[in-house]
C-alpha cells in the first residue's frame, strides 16, 4: 500500500540560492500607525504586508466613488457609452455640496469630462450626474454599485449613493477598498492612467488632484482620497516599483497633514522592507516523488507557473523548505497533476505551500509489473 513521504528539497541552495523564505511577515519592529483601518498588500503575489482592523465596517466617504468609476469605466469598456457622449446635469446634481466639479443645471457635461471631475476633482456632483445618466435615479445606480461589489467579491461593502456623502447604511471595508484598486487597476489599463493626472479643468476653475502620493512618492499613479467627519482622513493609494505594485488603504486619520505623513510612510516602507522573489520558473525541476507501480520509479516535480513570493528581507536566515507529498504516487500520472506542495515556514510567519505537479507522463506497469511490485511490497515494504 503507498505510504506517506516528506521529503526535504535536494539542493535547495543550488536551485533556490538565498531568495527563498515564505509569505507572511517575519519578526521584525511591528509597524504602527494612528489609522484606524489599513491595509497594505503587494499586488506582484497579492501577499498582505500589513493590516489593521481590515475587515472593519467603516465610512468609506469619497474612497467609495471608485465604484462609481469601476461602472463607468466598465460600460465604457463594454461600449455601452462614449467618451464623447454626454450627460444632462439636473438640479439635484448642480445643489450637491461638498467637493465639487462646479456643473450647472441643464449642462450637457461628457463622459470623459464626467470622470476626470470625480477621479481628480472628487466631485459630488459629477457622481451624481454619473449615476442619474446611466440608471436614472441615484438610488437605482447605488443598487447596482452593492450588486456589482457582491460580484467583485467585496464581502463587507454596501453603498446607498454615488459619491459616498455620509450615511449610515453606506459602508466598505479596507480590505474591499484594496481588492476594488486592484480590479481598476488590471481590468481597465486603459483609463487607469487618469488617476495620475494632477489637474483638472472644467468651466474655467482648475482643480488639483487631491492625492498626496502623486509627486511625492516614486511610482505612484492613483487612487483616491477620502474624508468625512465621522470617517476621518482616508486614502487608496498605490505605487509600482521594479515590477512590484502596492496597494495602500487608510482611514480615520485626523488631517490631511497625517494622511500625507502615513500614506508616504507605509508605503515606503512595503517598499523598503520587502521584497518579491522568484522561488521557481515553470519547467524547473525541483525534487522527485516515488511512483507506485508505474512504468518509471520516480516522476519529478514542477511548478505550473513561474513561482514568486513577497517576503520580508529579515525572513531569510530561519526559513525552512521541504516538499510534501502523499506517496507513493499512484500510476498513471499525468504532466501537470498536482501531486505535492513545496512548504515554507519561519518563525513568525504565515505557512505557505505552493502547489507542485508532475513534470512528465508515467504510464501504469503491466499485470505482471504490477504484480512483481505488489510482491516487493509485501516481502520489503519497498513500494516503489
Amino acid at each position: 500500500m503507498p505510504r506517506n513521504f516528506t521529503g526535504l528539497l535536494a539542493a535547495l541552495g543550488t536551485v533556490f540560492g538565498l531568495c527563498l523564505t515564505p509569505l507572511g511577515l517575519a519578526r521584525a519592529e511591528a509597524l504602527e500607525t494612528p489609522a484606524r483601518q489599513a491595509v497594505l498588500i503587494d499586488l506582484s503575489t497579492h501577499t498582505v504586508l500589513f493590516e489593521k482592523a481590515a475587515d472593519e465596517r467603516m465610512t468609506p466617504s469619497s474612497m467609495s466613488k471608485l465604484m462609481t468609476v469601476y461602472l463607468l469605466f466598465d460600460k465604457l469598456a463594454k461600449g455601452g457609452v462614449k467618451m464623447t457622449d454626454t450627460f444632462t446635469v439636473s438640479e439635484k446634481a448642480w445643489r450637491m455640496t461638498g467637493s465639487k466639479m462646479f456643473v450647472h443645471v441643464g449642462d450637457k457635461v461628457s463622459v470623459e469630462d464626467l470622470l476626470r471631475g470625480i477621479i481628480i476633482q472628487s466631485g459630488n456632483d459629477a457622481c451624481v450626474v454619473v449615476a442619474e445618466g446611466m440608471a436614472s435615479t441615484e438610488d437605482a445606480f447605488a443598487a447596482q454599485m452593492t450588486a456589482r461589489a457582491k460580484e467583485l467579491g467585496l464581502k463587507g461593502s454596501n453603498f446607498k449613493d454615488a459619491s459616498g456623502w455620509p450615511n449610515p447604511d453606506h459602508y466598505m471595508t479596507a480590505r474591499d477598498l484594496s481588492v476594488l484598486a486592484q480590479r481598476l487597476i488590471e481590468d481597465f489599463p486603459q483609463y487607469y492612467p487618469m488617476f495620475a493626472e494632477l489637474k483638472f479643468k472644467y468651466g474655467n476653475i482648475e482643480q488639483g488632484n487631491r492625492n498626496p502620493l502623486l509627486g511625492a512618492v516614486p511610482g505612484a499613479d492613483g487612487l483616491k482620497t477620502g474624508h468625512t467627519e465621522d470617517g476621518g482622513y482616508g486614502l487608496v493609494g498605490s505605487a509600482v516599483r521594479d515590477g512590484r505594485r502596492l496597494i495602500l488603504v487608510v482611514n480615520g486619520l485626523t488631517s490631511m497633514k497625517e494622511r500625507s505623513q502615513e500614506s508616504s510612510r507605509i508605503m515606503e516602507w512595503g517598499f523598503r522592507e520587502f521584497q518579491t522573489y522568484t522561488m521557481a520558473k515553470k519547467g524547473d525541476t525541483l525534487a522527485e516523488a516515488k511512483v507506485w507501480q508505474g512504468d518509471e520509479e520516480a516522476v519529478p516535480l514542477t511548478v505550473a507557473e513561474d513561482a514568486r513570493v513577497t517576503l520580508r528581507r529579515v525572513a531569510r536566515a530561519e526559513m525552512k523548505v521541504k516538499v510534501v507529498y502523499d506517496g507513493p504516487v499512484p500510476a498513471p500520472i499525468k504532466a501537470g497533476d498536482v501531486i505535492a506542495s513545496l512548504e515554507i515556514t519561519a518563525p513568525d510567519m504565515v505557512t505557505i505551500n505552493l502547489p507542485l505537479v508532475a513534470a512528465r507522463d508515467v504510464e501504469r506497469q503491466g499485470v505482471v509489473g504490477r504484480i512483481f511490485s505488489s510482491l516487493r511490497y509485501l516481502v520489503s515494504g519497498d513500494a516503489s
